[in-house]
């Protein structure tokens, strides 16, 4: 019998941000983009209680969430929180998979054929270990395959572990909508809910030809596999993905330009919560487009810079909509990739390059003044990282009339002091983001300091 195991960092990017700024423990964080059009990357639970969620826009987030606390996303040190966290999952499983920047399966030889409760102690001591020594929770899920697994560490969340023997996973499967599958996305929901499938366990339940005529041979055939707890995707680790994507087909052809920008955004919004979960930044968005002839065009734009800000990327995809197909072409479907992917922000976040659909005419280019005569009132925003030659470590907690005020905190300090300077205090210089995890010159990178 094998066992399957799923780890899911919680709330990965805000438990990142509270491991590393003490003072927002236990508050509402929201990670985003803060300009108008900022979208959320991550939100902590004490947030998500008030109704933000990843991937809502911002300005909604904060609606819903005025009391919470918002960063800018720093992905660089996520990367190197979900090194050593893998570091240690690859120590005690000599199968892994790496999923995302913040998830991973495991199969470990050692717990082939194990009791449950021995799967139950071989969890319960890596979560104890990744939260001793990296500070972040990780919820896990055991099963018999990797469906399962990945199911159980949902619903063990938050800061919980589920393992599901063989002999009651189709009990737990069955109740669960059809939704929570793999492969699974409103089309095919809608597909099945039209005729009477709402649950796995309904799926399950159908002749296999009927699910095939439904949903096509090969994804019918497999989602009824998984449907009825035959699962053997092997755990082995894959190479990086070269692009991320995401595409639609509609049920009847779409004209309406209005409808299909709609689309387009929808899916390029899909593609970039992969984006975001790989922790990466995109440099070419290209747009997928298959007209009832079944032609299919692609078109694509290319930035001087990698970026993951969602407007950003959206925008392009909407500019290569004209450029695809022709006014009044019946489209069946369509999808949008991120490719030159890059392992970190080489452009800002927060400003944003005008959408030609929103900004007709935009404004007239106005030359960029030199370095020097920047006003300095702009020279910290909300969430740097900053290095105070007296105070060592910090972060801008707020800006404005010719002041900041920084809280000197890392992830070894405990929560810390807050100062207000002179935005050109001479001894405040911009900090390097990944000494907010407070590591000793031989810690590995990633590590907490002591």
């Amino acid at each position: 019998m094998r066992w399957v195991l799923h780890m899911d960092m919680d709330a990965f990017f805000a438990s990142v941000e509270q491991l590393t700024r003490p003072t927002v423990r236990g508050r509402p964080v929201l990670v985003g983009g803060l300009g108008p059009r900022g979208t959320v990357a991550g939100a902590s639970y004490e947030a998500r209680e008030y109704g933000a969620k990843s991937a809502m826009p911002m300005a909604e987030a904060r609606r819903r969430c005025p009391v919470a606390v918002v960063l800018p996303p720093r992905f660089r040190v996520y990367q190197a929180v979900s090194r050593h966290v893998l570091g240690i999952v690859r120590e005690v499983s000599d199968v892994v998979q790496q999923v995302s920047v913040d998830e991973a399966f495991m199969e470990p030889t050692e717990l082939a054929g194990a009791p449950v409760h021995r799967v139950e102690e071989f969890a319960g001591a890596l979560r104890a270990r990744v939260l001793r020594e990296v500070g972040v929770v990780a919820s896990i899920g055991a099963g018999p395959g990797k469906q399962l697994a990945k199911i159980a560490s949902g619903l063990a969340k938050p800061d919980g572990m589920l393992v599901v023997p063989p002999e009651e996973q189709l009990e737990l499967l069955w109740a669960l909508p059809v939704r929570k599958m793999w492969g699974i996305g409103p089309v095919t929901e809608s597909k099945l809910h039209r005729i009477g499938v709402s649950t796995i366990g309904e799926l399950a339940a159908l002749h296999p030809q009927d699910v095939t005529s439904l949903l096509g041979q090969a994804i019918g055939a497999e989602l009824h596999r998984l449907a009825q707890g035959v699962d053997d995707h092997p755990v082995a680790e894959r190479a990086e993905a070269k692009q991320v994507s995401a595409e639609t087909t509609f049920d009847h052809d779409i004209t309406d330009r209005a409808t299909l920008l709609t689309e387009v955004v929808g899916q390029a919004e899909n593609a970039h919560r992969r984006l975001v979960s790989s922790g990466r930044a995109a440099r070419t968005v290209t747009l997928k487009v298959r007209d009832s002839d079944f032609t299919t065009i692609s078109r694509a734009e290319t930035f001087a810079s990698a970026t993951s800000e969602l407007h950003t990327l959206a925008a392009a995809a909407r500019r290569l909509l004209p450029i695809a197909v022709p006014p009044g072409t019946p489209v069946r479907l369509v999808g949008v990739s991120y490719s030159g992917l890059a392992n970190s922000e080489q452009e800002s976040l927060f400003d944003h390059p005008a959408d030609p659909e929103e900004n007709p005419e935009p404004e007239p280019e106005t030359p960029e003044p030199a370095e020097a005569a920047q006003p300095s009132s702009r020279q910290w925003r909300a969430g740097d990282d900053v290095l105070h030659g007296e105070h060592g470590h910090g972060w801008v907690q707020g800006a404005g009339h010719g002041r900041v005020t920084v809280r000197f905190e890392t992830a070894a300090t405990g929560r810390g002091v807050a100062r207000t300077f002179a935005v050109d205090d001479p001894q405040l210089s911009t900090g390097d983001p990944l000494d907010s995890l407070g590591l000793e010159a031989d810690q590995p990178c990633g590590g907490r300091g002591r």
